[in-house]
């Protein structure tokens, strides 16, 4: 009976010295450094443990062996108490071990994209824009135009698109109740579908911050006398829908095209606006340069001379073609 009992001490004692080794091996392997070279970015889907760890050894974050994959099972059970894995994009630093891996799936923070609509877009330009953003997930409405608010916008791995358009949609109706709610009544402006249409009008007329209101002004003008806009611009939104560039100049047919954009015919604001502007055009729209000024063009440097006469115009037509006909005179 002896004997029996100090074969079976002896057993019990090989069991816990196989156990300790085991799992002084285990604790080892968990605290190890992973073979991960470089820092790697990967998405973790929804899915279970089993998932989460084939996608981190077909990332190279972990390495494939039955030890680490054991290791890995066992630790995540252990340690479930510290929350549950996010499926999200991810950041790994270099030589991970588990232990770092659990934490960085746990409490990493999820990379950051940032998609940026530039001012002066149309609503077909934005949806492409849209449609082709990396790492959002899928489809939305086509947006109404001008109804996106120009702006660098942060999202993260399979934010839905419809989502992201909406966010962009709220941006543009903050600004406009902003700047409607401020603005310097004019009787020309009846409400903010009148504000958005002429500034994206001003928005595609000029780049130039310090002619926007010069612009608004121009324009309100004009409206007050009864006088055709006539913006080039619009013409070419009513001939494309915004749809890029013309690829050539304005051409007399193109201004004689009778599309309810053209304000060469129409004595009005065109029916909606041609683009999405910014926040400065809204707000020269909404705070128009003081004067009398009737007519701008090109001035051939990047901006424009204003006049209140004719005449005035006239001689800055004559001027801008001149200096244009020696350009292209001049030897290259």
């Amino acid at each position: 009976m002896r004997r029996v009992l100090t074969a079976l001490g002896l057993v019990f004692l090989l069991l816990v010295l196989s156990g300790l080794g085991i799992a002084f091996v285990g604790v080892r392997h968990y605290d190890a450094p992973g073979l991960l070279p470089e820092q790697r970015t990967v998405v973790i889907p929804h899915g279970g443990v089993a998932q989460v760890f084939a996608t981190l050894q077909q990332a190279g974050v972990l390495d494939d062996s039955p030890l680490t994959q054991k290791v890995f099972m066992v630790a995540t059970a252990l340690t479930r108490v510290d929350g549950s894995f996010h499926a999200a994009e991810l950041v790994f630093p270099p030589h991970a071990s588990i232990r770092q891996v659990l934490l960085v799936l746990r409490h990493g923070r999820p990379v950051v994209h940032r998609l940026t609509v530039p001012e002066g877009l149309s609503a077909i330009q934005i949806a492409t824009l849209l449609e082709r953003a990396p790492y959002m997930d899928g489809s939305f409405s086509f947006p109404a135009e001008g109804s996106v608010m120009p702006l660098t916008y942060d999202y993260e791995w399979g934010m839905p698109r419809a989502q992201m358009l909406l966010r962009m949609q709220h941006g543009m109706d903050r600004a406009l109740d902003q700047v409607w709610q401020g603005r310097e009544v004019d009787p020309a402006i009846v409400d903010r579908h009148d504000l958005l249409v002429l500034a994206s009008m001003i928005e595609r007329e000029t780049a130039q911050a310090d002619e926007r209101p010069l612009v608004a002004r121009v324009f309100l003008n004009r409206l007050h006398h009864g006088m055709r806009l006539q913006s080039d611009p619009t013409v070419v939104y009513g001939l494309n829908k915004g749809d890029g560039p013309l690829g050539h100049a304005l051409s007399h047919t193109d201004l004689s095209q009778p599309t309810p954009y053209n304000t060469y015919l129409i004595p009005a604001l065109p029916p909606g606006p041609i683009c999405s502007p910014g926040m400065a055009a809204l707000y020269a729209a909404a705070h128009p340069a003081q004067g009398d000024q009737l007519y701008f063009v090109a001035n051939g440097h990047g901006g424009h001379d204003f006049a209140s006469s004719l005449d005035d115009h006239n001689r800055h037509v004559s001027v801008f073609r001149a200096a244009k006909r020696a350009q292209e005179a001049a030897p290259r």
